[in-house]
């Protein structure tokens, strides 16, 4: 129960909490950066319309093929997108947990990672893997969001890019991906959360995150109350401010459209 006894047991570990806190940030940060950067290129190889093979459908006067049906199917077949969905489908189907323990046990296991601290209290060679882990499993589901944002922009903006001599590429960073961007912002704020909050799932390979740091205070102190209620308190603040920030980029980014959208006309 609470009692003035247990909040002075748990104070004495209120350096844990920090250095929790600081692990938590920096965990979902970088997992944040990374698993964003990931997305965009798959969501990009995903609608890329690389065919290598599309002339074994064509004929020799170019006309379809409609008596081959294996040709007919390998002349459509896209090497970027099946590998891009490949990837995606294996990491939304498979458990976040078990991912980390792949790449922490046996991906990351015949690896000499360097063995020092960050911060002076964060085990880097079990950071290293959480933050992989979290950044690839986060990669496959933002890029969903990503390409439906893509998607929902007007086709004739990528032709009109390229009418320009813009690249495929060039046209996608310059012209689409920053409107695909402000379509679904809410939604990657969202993931961004749920995000945040997974990252105490790498408790399981010894780092101590905010998570691990309580269950560590209430081994301590035989306390199950305050240790897990601090902890909540702490996330609740990190997730409102967080969709605070969010609030305030949306806003400015919907104000600049429509600044854009004033002046153009």
């Amino acid at each position: 129960m609470l009692s003035a006894k247990g909040f002075a047991a748990t104070w004495k570990f209120i350096g844990m909490f920090r250095d929790g806190l600081i692990c938590t940030v920096s965990l979902s940060a970088l997992t944040v950066f990374f698993g964003f950067i990931l997305a965009l290129f798959l969501a990009v190889m995903r609608l890329s319309d690389f065919r290598p093979f599309r002339a074994l459908g064509l004929t020799k006067d170019g006309k379809l093929r409609e008596n081959n049906a294996f040709l007919s199917a390998l002349s459509r077949f896209n090497p970027i997108s099946f590998v891009a969905t490949v990837y995606v489908e294996v990491f939304r189907a498979t458990p976040m947990l078990v991912q980390l323990f792949i790449i922490y046990y046996i991906v990351f296991a015949p690896v000499k990672i360097p063995t020092f601290k960050l911060f002076g209290f964060i085990r880097f060679e079990r950071f290293l893997p959480g933050v992989v882990a979290l950044a690839m499993n986060s990669g496959a589901y933002l890029c969903e969001i990503i390409r439906a944002g893509i998607t929902s922009i007007d086709p004739g903006q990528m032709e009109a890019g390229r009418a320009l001599g813009l690249s495929y590429w060039r046209t996608m960073l310059r012209i689409i991906l920053p409107q695909a961007i402000r379509n679904v912002l809410p939604a990657l704020g969202n993931e961004f959360i749920v995000l945040m909050k997974d990252t105490s799932i790498v408790g399981y390979i010894a780092l101590i995150d905010l998570a691990k740091g309580g269950d560590i205070i209430r081994s301590q102190t035989y306390s199950v109350y305050l240790p897990y209620l601090t902890v909540a308190a702490i996330y609740l603040v990190l997730v409102m401010t967080f969709t605070w920030l969010l609030g305030k980029l949306e806003r400015h980014l919907r104000n600049t459209g429509a600044d854009v959208v004033h002046n153009d006309s």
